[in-house]
């Protein structure tokens, strides 16, 4: 399986469990990996035999509009879920950073979701049966 990973991509979301945090945009990094198998785009040098990474940063950078959250874990799966929705990569990464610890560098939330067809969510990657 091929991969192809946007590292650390600065995004700002409302995410937070008090009110006051969620009130304004705070700054998070995004890593993304998306895998599949851009074997056909290798061959033909050709941005259409590929999912576009540019596509999927501006999909990301404007996903947060308008939207909050309590949680970075259910931010990195509903991030994951719209990749695979609007992407159709076999498997998809989602790892949210926050800066919410003075005494660490960031806290983490990482989730991976996978289609079972073309733009269908595995429902075994949520766990329901």
């Amino acid at each position: 399986m091929s991969k192809i990973t946007i590292a650390d991509l600065e995004v700002f979301y409302c995410v937070g469990v008090p009110d006051e945090e969620r009130a304004k945009p705070q700054r998070l990094l995004l890593t993304v990996d998306l895998e599949f198998d851009f074997g056909p785009a290798a061959l033909t040098d050709r941005v259409t035999k590929t999912i576009d990474y540019q596509a999927v940063a501006n999909f990301l950078l404007h996903f947060g509009e308008e939207r909050s959250w309590k949680l970075i874990e259910k931010l990195a799966t509903d991030l994951a879920e719209g990749v695979v929705n609007e992407f159709h990569p076999d498997t998809v990464t989602v790892e949210v950073k926050k800066f919410a610890l003075s005494q660490a560098r960031y806290v983490s939330a990482t989730v991976s979701r996978a289609r079972s067809g073309p733009g269908i969510l595995k429902k075994a990657a949520w766990g329901i049966p």
